[in-house]
């Protein structure tokens, strides 16, 4: 396995430990190679907006934690 597969991977698994309401995942591409970072939203009580597409993990964490602080306010 090559080293940023499984450097994904890692961010894969804590990003699924982190965000225990969303379905995380990669998109797979047409021609086969990883693509976008996804979540989707399977707690409402954890998000708004019902899926997340990004193209890196940094993205997807900040989209989440973004979405985090948005669903905390609806649910006051």
């Amino acid at each position: 396995m090559n080293t940023q597969v499984q450097v994904d991977e890692r961010e894969l698994g804590r990003l699924r430990a982190d965000f225990g309401g969303w379905r995380i995942w990669r998109a797979v591409k047409q021609d086969g190679r990883l693509g976008e970072w996804v979540a989707s939203l399977h707690d409402p009580r954890v998000g708004v907006e019902p899926t997340l597409m990004f193209p890196t993990a940094p993205l997807l964490r900040a989209a989440l934690l973004r979405q985090a602080e948005k669903a905390q306010v609806r649910n006051r």
